[in-house]
């Protein structure tokens, strides 16, 4: 791609554009002030000047960006209204699939594929009139690792620290203005992890909610695929566009879409909010110790009703967790693994060729484990209505404290034990910034909801953030 002329946009060309909300990024080009063709120049400028060194986009859609844009504008001259996202350039991670457009999911082997046709999100995105600015960067398979022969994602707040895993590049892009909002998934973590490293917003939806048709699977039981923004009001309006029933996936609820975006403002007053204050003194930094406990303030005087509960263990979950994965991840990858094996990565290697060795009994008791915490999870959310939660063991490692070398049984089980347990269940999770460490790295927080909740999740991370401004911090790249 060559960069657009920064100078043929003028004064749009610029960060403050880039870090708009997307629903206010949406209100303006709809009202006619901005126009789409002159944002998505903007962005693409943007990530030209600046994902050189960041590496977060896999491929960049220009050309299709700019015809997407021309259209949006069209058709707000005319007075067609698709909704708040029309008009709004965005971008998605690469295993779901776009017609024409190579989705690699982070894989060597699938370094050619080309689509015949969008996944389910994706044409969703584009009959809200989206604009469409590329494909973004991943872990190999949406597993832990990159690939060897990709170059990783760079963390626009230190180039010293993770980015978290897999939705690297979709982290990396929206935290660093080079979209207005991306898709990623999560099946250990993995939109959770990379919103909380790079200070933004992510939701993980209840699984169902959104189809995952024409998203290459990690682990299909587990895969969950949502919004990664700046914002819970962001979160809400691509949830809005992406959510609902699909003839193309059965395992997509037929339970109607709320407005989310709509009830935003609702409010938090007389929300039953748990801590179980025990887990989170175990195994948990200060950092995020401290923004849990600093969230609870605020939403309490937001009016919630915050209370010490006792969260159901996560520890024998979160371990099966990856067993299940691998497990999954075997079953789809069956037409290449071993038979292919040279091609796929060291880490990758090693979750098929454990899912491949499971025995019978270790998969009825994983089964029985997750079905367990699903029951007892559902039942605490009979007495609150949301759990307040850390977002991972610790705020900002460093690349060499997440190198292999460092990637024991222990430290990935302490890792994922606070995210892995509610993709085995399935329930919803936000992740939110909530504060910094002291070198002024991005710390989080989770918000877990009961199924089909994601209204009340957001309602309550829209709160939090209107009486905090954590969100609105951005990495110093300008």
């Amino acid at each position: 791609m060559v960069a657009p002329d920064p100078t043929e946009f003028g004064d749009v060309a610029d960060a403050e554009l880039c870090y708009l909300d997307l629903v206010e990024v949406g209100r303006r080009v709809q009202a006619k002030e901005l126009s789409s063709v002159e944002v998505t120049g903007a962005v693409l400028e943007r990530i030209g000047r600046l994902d050189g060194r960041l590496k977060s986009y896999a491929a960049i859609t220009a050309d299709l960006a700019m015809q997407q844009a021309e259209l949006a504008d069209n058709e707000i001259r005319q007075g067609f209204r698709r909704g708040p996202l029309q008009g709004v350039p965005v971008a998605v991670k690469d295993l779901c699939d776009t017609q024409g457009i190579p989705t690699a999911a982070g894989m060597a082997i699938r370094r050619e594929h080309r689509p015949r046709q969008d996944a389910t999100v994706v044409r969703r995105l584009r009959e809200a009139g989206a604009v469409l600015l590329g494909k973004l960067q991943m872990t190999e398979g949406a597993y832990g690792q990159h690939h060897p022969s990709i170059e990783a994602p760079i963390n626009p707040w230190s180039a010293e620290h993770w980015t978290g895993v897999s939705s690297s590049g979709s982290g990396v892009a929206t935290a660093a203005g080079l979209c207005f909002g991306s898709l990623g998934t999560d099946t250990l973590g993995s939109i959770r992890f990379p919103s909380t490293m790079n200070g933004l917003t992510g939701l993980k939806p209840t699984w169902g909610r959104v189809s995952r048709a024409g998203v290459f699977p990690l682990a299909p039981s587990m895969d969950h695929v949502g919004p990664m923004t700046r914002s819970a009001g962001d979160a809400a309006a691509l949830l809005g566009a992406i959510a609902g029933a699909d003839v193309d996936d059965p395992t997509a609820s037929h339970q109607a879409v709320p407005d989310y975006l709509g009830g935003i403002e609702d409010g938090v007053r007389g929300v039953r909010i748990g801590i179980d204050r025990a887990l989170v003194a175990r195994g948990v930094d200060a950092d995020m110790a401290r923004a849990v406990e600093e969230a609870a303030a605020v939403l309490s005087a937001a009016g919630a009703l915050v209370r010490d509960i006792t969260l159901p263990s996560p520890d024998d979950v979160a371990r099966d967790a990856v067993l299940q994965c691998g497990l999954e991840a075997a079953v789809v990858h069956a037409g290449t693994f071993p038979s292919r094996a040279a091609e796929s990565g060291p880490l990758l290697t090693w979750l098929l060729e454990t899912g491949r060795m499971l025995d019978h009994a270790a998969v009825a008791r994983i089964a029985v484990n997750r079905q367990a915490f699903r029951v007892q999870l559902d039942a605490l959310l009979g007495d609150i209505d949301l759990l307040l939660m850390p977002a991972s063991n610790t705020a900002a490692p460093t690349l060499l404290d997440m190198s292999p070398a460092r990637r024991t049984p222990e430290a990935v089980q302490a890792r994922i034990r606070i995210t892995a347990p509610f993709d085995m269940s399935g329930h919803p999770a936000l992740t939110l910034p909530g504060g910094t460490t002291g070198a002024g790295l991005p710390v989080g927080f989770q918000i877990i909801g009961r199924h089909m909740e994601e209204g009340l999740v957001l309602r309550a991370g829209h709160a939090f953030q209107q009486a905090t401004d954590w969100h609105r911090r951005h990495p110093p790249l300008d």
